[in-house]
């Protein structure tokens, strides 16, 4: 059996492929072209893909292909009419980044809630060893106990965060915007009173037709000036120009990404032009991505290989 993975570097330096050398031979490409796949898969029984397309046009010359993993959760890189017609099983990865993402979603909160940069900075530049007073009120901050956390998805991610954000003592809700029923446990509200109420707002949802470009000039004006905004779920879900307006305006205070609408950032986002950068605190899609949870990735992928060839 041959087994090739087409974007291995998307899964990092330090992880362990001998699981998938024991089930076959194993072939590493760092990162493939959509126009170098045809050429790299022609003998391949697995392809292991993250965001390479998998489609008619690159996979349509793989003789001997039978299944095709998809190193992450989301599937929209794979033209599923295409694959069902050639017989072509595919698998996808759930569940394994939940702790990271959670995890680096308070990272991300505490450091705009807290203002870190702005207190880091004051004691690296050398004002902290001129001050006579052995603390600084520079910008106050709150008590997480003393917010409303709002959650848009509360999927095992969400459900996570909103969890612990609870144990913390934040008073949590949640808004579901393809109208699933309310989750027991949890307390659902309308879009108007998450965008209202939410002292902090984190985005853990899908992108789809009810999620895409949700978070818009209109959701902005709704919030409060106080709110601090955390996107780690898709891009596309906030429109970036209409974050920019917000934060140069005050509309809200400060936002934290680690999705964007296009990644890698290009060059021209509108996200640039925010003036007051500790307003904003953007990570390179990397929440999903520690350690332990890359290395839970594999397993769920050779697991699936596994099973699908019928090996224990």
């Amino acid at each position: 059996m041959k087994i090739i993975f087409l974007d291995a570097e998307s899964l990092g330096n330090d992880v362990d492929f001998s699981e998938f050398e024991q089930i076959g031979e194993v072939v590493k490409y760092p990162r493939t072209s959509p126009e170098d796949v045809p050429s790299r898969i022609e003998d391949a029984d697995v392809i292991v893909v993250n965001k390479v397309p998998v489609n008619e046009s690159t996979i349509s010359d793989a003789r001997n292909l039978k299944l095709v993993c998809v190193s992450a959760t989301g599937t929209n890189n794979l033209d599923k009419d295409y694959l069902a017609q050639r017989g072509i099983e595919w698998r996808n990865a759930a569940g394994y980044s939940t702790e990271s993402v959670a995890q680096h979603t308070f990272a991300m909160l505490f450091y705009l809630m807290e203002d870190l940069r702005y207190y880091d900075d004051y004691v690296k530049n050398g004002e902290y060893a001129a001050s006579s007073l052995f603390t600084h009120f520079g910008i106050p901050f709150h008590e997480l106990g003393s917010t409303t956390w709002g959650i848009l998805g509360l999927g095992a991610i969400g459900r996570r965060v909103a969890d612990i954000a609870g144990l913390l003592g934040a008073k949590v809700i949640y808004y579901s915007a393809s109208g699933a029923p309310a989750q027991e446990g949890y307390r659902q509200v309308d879009f108007d009173t998450l965008l209202s109420e939410s002292d902090i707002l984190s985005i853990h949802a899908p992108l789809n037709e009810y999620t895409e470009n949700i978070m818009n000039t209109e959701a902005f004006r709704k919030m409060k000036p106080s709110a601090i905004l955390l996107n780690l779920g898709r891009g596309p879900i906030v429109n970036e120009a209409d974050l920019t307006d917000a934060l140069n305006s005050g509309e809200i205070r400060a936002a934290g990404l680690d999705v964007l609408s296009v990644e890698p950032m290009t060059k021209e986002n509108p996200l640039f032009q925010v003036r007051d950068k500790n307003r904003l605190l953007i990570t390179p899609h990397v929440a999903w991505a520690a350690v332990e949870a890359r290395q839970r990735l594999m397993k769920i992928v050779a697991g699936h290989i596994k099973e699908y060839f019928g090996r224990a």
